[in-house]
């Protein structure tokens, strides 16, 4: 959207979901289900906000067209796919956002991210706030065979399931304890039937931390597992584990002097008070920062906005649970009144870095 002379900012929606199967019991819940790259069939819905945050981006991009007279320069709105991934926004720029499709450099990268708090607040905090992250497919070869015979067979299954409580000592008895990783298997792949060894399994792995040591600690050591292993298996070199490293996102850091700027429009819009500047970093983990990193002076500020229904997040609290419901649940649910509230964050996120 260009309005003439000033900055450019770029703002960004995630807009993919979850293969997750909603349990809310909603009328708009979804029932839809999708085969997914691998050839499994998964239930999928947005159990992580992306619905909202495409609405909000929608829902700003329409007062600034109807507000033009209030601001100069150009707002550039991304709709980014695989956030989930940890794949999309590379993508993006590697299909060439900005060498062959043009799109304007940024002074200023903004997104906003729900979080299962009460609707009205909203996080912003300079420095380090997420974490970086990997995906890792990792790939057990065997010798198939009949369950009745495993001496005939190389059984990937055992390979992969020591493989996995092996895992764990990386983060426990590898990585320094005052440094912070997660090491999580969130899927094991292999055979059909029940008397049947398969001749592969499949692993797949998820990575969080906060410095390139950290990062490295636990690939090296996923990897040394993966081939000790194999090897003591009988698996010759050329049947060694694969590790196909599907996606990367540094540690996500906010610039401190654009923060400050916009804290002071999201009070006078929420209330000093609803504006939550003090929290710890999270493990959690985005790939949003980078659409702008091959420019290094963008600056990037990335906040969380509540979403929660202030009396769900009360009972919650009286039960003695942290929130709700968490990212990624079955009972994810965003309040619909923080749907205007989102939008209005949004534009007035925008509207101060670039009114005249």
């Amino acid at each position: 959207m260009r309005n003439g002379d000033g900055s450019t900012a770029m703002y960004r929606a995630d807009m993919d979901a979850n293969a997750v199967e909603e349990a809310t019991g909603l009328d708009c819940a979804s029932t839809v289900r999708v085969k997914r790259s691998d050839g499994v069939e998964a239930p999928v819905a947005h159990m992580c906000g992306h619905d909202a945050h495409v609405t909000w981006m929608l829902g700003m991009a329409r007062i600034m067209a109807e507000n033009k007279e209030s601001w100069g320069g150009t707002l550039v709105l991304i709709g980014q796919p695989a956030e989930e991934l940890i794949t999309g926004a590379r993508a993006m720029v590697d299909d060439g956002l900005y060498t062959e499709h043009d799109a304007p450099v940024p002074d200023h990268f903004v997104a906003l991210h729900t979080a299962p708090v009460p609707t009205g607040i909203v996080a912003a905090r300079a420095g380090t706030i997420m974490a970086g992250t990997d995906q890792i497919d990792v790939t057990f070869h065997g010798i198939g065979g009949h369950g009745s015979t495993p001496q005939l067979a190389k059984d990937p299954v055992v390979m992969a399931a020591f493989a996995v409580t092996q895992y764990q000592l990386i983060v426990s008895r590898v990585v320094p304890p005052l440094e912070t990783a997660v090491l999580t298997v969130g899927s094991i792949q292999a055979g059909t039937d029940n008397n049947v060894i398969p001749d592969e399994a499949l692993v797949k792995i998820n990575l969080r931390f906060f410095t390139p040591q950290t990062r490295e600690t636990m690939i090296s050591g996923i990897r040394s597992i993966n081939n000790g292993i194999a090897r003591t298996y009988g698996m010759s070199d050329d049947r060694m584990p694969d590790m196909v490293m599907k996606g990367y996102s540094p540690p996500l850091v906010n610039d401190a002097p654009l923060i400050e700027r916009l804290e002071e429009p999201l009070a006078e819009l929420l209330g000093e008070e609803n504006v939550v500047k003090e929290f710890p970093p999270a493990t959690g983990s985005e790939d949003a920062h980078i659409l702008p990193s091959p420019h290094e002076n963008a600056e990037v500020a990335y906040m969380a906005v509540g979403i929660a229904d202030p009396d769900v997040f009360a009972e919650a609290r009286a039960r003695g649970q942290a929130v709700p419901f968490a990212a990624h649940n079955p009972n994810f649910i965003v309040d619909l009144d923080a749907i205007p509230l989102g939008t209005e964050v949004a534009a007035v996120l925008v509207l101060e870095l670039m009114a005249k």
